[in-house]
């Protein structure tokens, strides 16, 4: 074999271990879109079901607040326009979406005691028969789901922040109240929930676009 047969023989060794190495390069690259593409999918899916899930408590929490104010007798309709104090504020804080689902947990979990105070209230103003605390009911095992999900949502976007905890100081529970400051402290609770419901799924719908399309939009940066 002279050199000119070995260098043809070696170039075409050459091409064909280039386009074995491009085959196998295109093949990761592609695997590596899929497996972008399908996380995107699952985060997609995720934020979805927990938007479901705050779309049906804020539907609960409206009809709640109709179930409060019929069990609580005249003067009902003044109840929710009292302004008080040491209530979760409904507006979530934040920049980044990090920190805004991390409000939304924080602010559940603020919630929660209150909840617990409203209901221990009624326990003492209505019978044990009463909707209103079947719906009271309801509506906390569901926000515990939600705050649940929330809090898996969280981890699985951010695995090396921090779980957030809940916020103190505004979110102290008030003294001892008269049964009109309790009527009242209640239907504020119930509403001031409402609305902090509604604020979390306009920031979910808008975060859908921002935490799950920017993984494939980054992966497609690179490749």
């Amino acid at each position: 074999m002279n050199g000119h047969v070995k260098n043809m023989h070696f170039q075409q060794l050459m091409e064909t271990a280039t386009t074995f190495l491009s085959l196998l390069l295109l093949m990761a690259v592609d695997s590596t879109r899929t497996v972008a593409a399908s996380r995107n999918q699952q985060c997609g899916n995720a934020l979805q079901q927990t938007l479901k899930l705050t779309r049906l408590v804020q539907k609960e929490s409206v009809d709640l607040i109709k179930t409060y104010k019929a069990s609580q007798g005249e003067m009902s309709e003044l109840f929710c326009k009292v302004s008080i104090n040491n209530i979760p504020d409904p507006i979530i804080s934040g920049l980044e979406p990090s920190e805004k689902i991390a409000s939304i947990y924080t602010h559940l979990q603020a919630f929660f005691p209150h909840f617990k105070r409203v209901y221990e209230q009624q326990t003492d103003l209505q019978s044990p028969s009463s909707p209103l605390l079947a719906d009271l009911t309801t509506v906390s095992i569901r926000s515990w789901n939600l705050a649940a999900a929330i809090n898996s949502f969280y981890q699985s976007l951010f695995p090396n922040l921090p779980v957030p905890e809940p916020a103190d100081g505004p979110t102290t529970l008030p003294p001892a109240q008269n049964v009109f400051q309790q009527k009242v402290y209640g239907c504020v609770v119930l509403k001031t929930y409402k609305e902090f419901l509604s604020n979390v799924a306009r920031e979910l719908r808008t975060l859908k676009s921002k935490v799950c399309s920017r993984r494939i939009q980054m992966n497609a940066l690179f490749f």
